[in-house]
């Protein structure tokens, strides 16, 4: 006979059980939960939810065994790969589940990617409509068929005017993200999208208007002849705001891109930079280089529209021709010597420059220098990946370290936010770390000399504290939870915020639970329950909640009297997130706190009807705790009628 073997725990490696566990859950319910389907790859779609609904019933039946699990079934959750190399025989599921799994497994193998050649086609036909829009040469620039682009945009779900500004917006946020990170192929792309869908939503909604308009203005040119028509036409039509530059508010003719991602009028935009201005006009962020990019596609679809409403697509004259020649000569060289992938490579070279240039200016300028270089590292850090590599290259952690413990406010607000702002990447974790700032960090934390830097610095710990190692290197700082506890409870609604996501994060790792109730976080968290101010509700049930995976966080949350009336309402009036916490934390009160717990609740008369709604119509994590609180509420009662004699 063979020894039983002990049950073998986590490697460091991974990530932790719980929170592995439960951020499964959360996304499988999250997809679960889709109330409407998208319009392309319907039948993959729906398989795959079928598929995840089955898998998140695995995932929580896991998470209720609370136990330790193999490292083979922690690497196939975590690398995604559960039906592969899942050992079922190692975990205590029931017989239903496995049976399941084993199902799915199978099927899996077998099943194909389904490809809906209606899709494809439909795909090749807005490519061709793009295609003719990018074309540059106007001699041989075909013209958009409006009346296929609308069956194409219907197909995918665009149908009405509201659907169509939803696009839009979801594609400028889309834009914004991408600004600054020298994406800006990509960027142009979804401009250029956005402009094209603007211009269909416009041309198919108003047919019948802009039909009027056509015999009015045909009218009127008849009765002008040879006049200067630019201005009647001009007054009569209403010119898209995409087509419209942001600085002159006038329909743009020679649109061009600039490093933020932003589109303008060539003459408007070159006098903001000659004028001495470095910053986008409209978003307010540094250019990083002054290359102006043409967008042809927006160009095209301005001529286009110029044409259809006979408008003349003329560029203005500039004052002298001699001038308006040479100017014209050198644009057009310009254009010819700039592509995407050349501007690309001149912002990465203009970042690495400014970076190397203010990381200087941190070793060895005056403190009013220092303060303006990492402020302006401050912001060059905050946007962009590659931004925060080449910062990070340029040495500028070490000297932000140090200038943490400066006397000067601003420079210490700059120097954390810098860090915090660099942390975002992850080498940069192991960098700051490396460069021992934790300490420092902790200092600003508890007598930074501004609020924002306090939060900041909390902001920072909670940044640092992603990587594994990491939150058992903060816990075991004495100064760390204390600190984040002191800001909990005297910060502002952003500090609050801040301290509560990075003791969150920290009490992750078991052994930080019981330094977060030792420092007095309960009783906090607790009164931010009833603080609507604060805002932070959800956060302070995640980490109650989180807190129940240790004796002494029990022990503390079962002296509170408040807390159980409290969760009874967030049943009721929470958010779904909120009222999933609140259920986890009656679960775990009643099933440590016995039969107090549970006498409170049955007393209480919303708790039962409240538990009954989410079993009927919560999340699927909701319904499967709300089921398993009524259960055990059941035998409690059943328990109190007929004592056992």
């Amino acid at each position: 006979m063979h020894a039983a073997l002990p049950p073998l725990m986590v490697s460091s490696g991974f990530l932790p059980t719980g929170p592995l566990l439960e951020s499964l859950t959360d996304i499988s319910s999250e997809v679960i939960s889709m109330d409407k389907f998208p319009f392309v790859q319907i039948t993959n779609v729906s398989t795959m939810i079928r598929r995840i609904k089955l898998l998140s019933s695995l995932y929580e039946e896991i998470q209720e065994i609370n136990s330790p699990l193999p490292p083979s079934s922690i690497l196939s959750l975590t690398e995604l790969r559960a039906l592969d190399i899942l050992p079922l025989s190692l975990l205590n599921l029931t017989a239903d589940t496995k049976e399941q799994v084993e199902l799915l497994h199978k099927q899996a193998k077998r099943v194909e990617l389904y490809v809906d050649t209606r899709e494809i086609q439909i795909r090749e036909e807005f490519l061709q409509v793009m295609a003719t829009n990018n074309e540059k040469n106007s001699m041989n620039k075909g013209f958009i068929d409006f009346r296929k682009l609308k069956e194409i945009f219907s197909s995918i779900g665009l149908r009405s005017s509201f659907d169509y500004d939803q696009e839009i917006t979801k594609l400028g946020a889309e834009a914004e993200k991408q600004a600054g990170t020298g994406g800006l192929i990509v960027v142009s792309n979804i401009n250029n999208l956005i402009s094209l869908i603007s211009l269909s939503k416009s041309m198919i909604f108003s047919e019948e208007e802009t039909e009027k308009t056509h015999r009015d203005l045909r009218h009127r040119s008849a009765l002008l002849g040879h006049q200067d028509h630019s201005s009647p036409s001009q007054s009569i039509f209403n010119v898209p705001d995409e087509f419209c530059c942001p600085i002159s508010l006038d329909l743009m003719r020679d649109p061009v891109i600039v490093a933020s991602g932003q589109t303008y009028d060539r003459n408007s935009i070159a006098q903001w930079i000659n004028s001495g201005h470095h910053t986008c006009p409209k978003t307010g962020r540094r250019l990083i280089h002054k290359a102006l990019i043409p967008n042809y596609a927006l160009k095209s679809l301005i001529h286009q529209w110029c044409q259809e409403n006979n408008i003349p697509v003329s560029e203005p004259a500039s004052s002298p021709s001699s001038s308006s020649e040479r100017g014209n000569s050198k644009r057009k060289s310009c254009e010819k010597a700039i592509d995407h992938i050349s501007a690309t490579e001149k912002v990465m070279d203009d970042v690495k420059m400014t970076a190397e240039f203010l990381v200087g200016k941190l070793a060895t300028g005056s403190p009013n220098i220092q303060r303006q270089a990492a402020y302006e590292l401050r912001l060059l850090a905050k946007t962009g990946m590659d931004n925060r590599r080449l910062i990070a290259e340029a040495g500028a952690i070490p000297f932000l370290v140090t200038l943490l413990s400066s006397p000067d406010p601003r420079i210490q607000e700059n120097a954390v936010t810098g860090l915090l702002n660099l942390s975002i990447f992850k080498n940069n974790k192991i960098l700051i770390m490396a460069a021992g700032a934790i300490d420092s960090i902790i200092d600003v934390l508890l007598s930074g000399k501004t609020t924002e830097a306090r939060e900041n610095a909390a902001a920072a710990i909670f940044s640092l504290s992603i990587i594994d190692d990491y939150k058992v290197m903060i816990g075991v700082c004495p100064r760390a939870i204390p600190a984040l506890v002191k800001l909990l409870g005297e910060g502002s609604t952003a500090g609050k915020r801040d301290a509560a996501t990075a003791l969150f994060n920290l009490a992750v790792y078991n052994v930080n639970k019981a330094s977060v109730v030792v420092a007095g976080a309960v009783p906090l968290l607790i009164d931010l329950l009833m603080d609507d101010k604060a805002g932070i509700t959800d956060d302070a049930l995640a980490v109650l909640a989180l807190l129940l995976g240790c004796s002494e966080g029990v022990e503390e949350i079962l002296t509170s009297r408040v807390l159980v009336p409290l969760l009874i309402d967030l049943l009721r009036f929470g958010s779904p997130k909120g009222k999933e916490n609140s259920i986890t934390l009656l679960l775990g009160l009643c099933k440590d706190g016995g039969e107090d717990v549970a006498r409170r609740l049955l007393t209480n008369p919303r708790s039962i009807p409240s538990l009954q709604s989410l079993a009927a119509e919560g999340s699927l994590k909701a319904q499967r705790k709300a089921e398993a609180l009524l259960r055990l509420l059941n035998r409690c009662c059943s328990q109190s009628r007929n004592p056992a004699e």
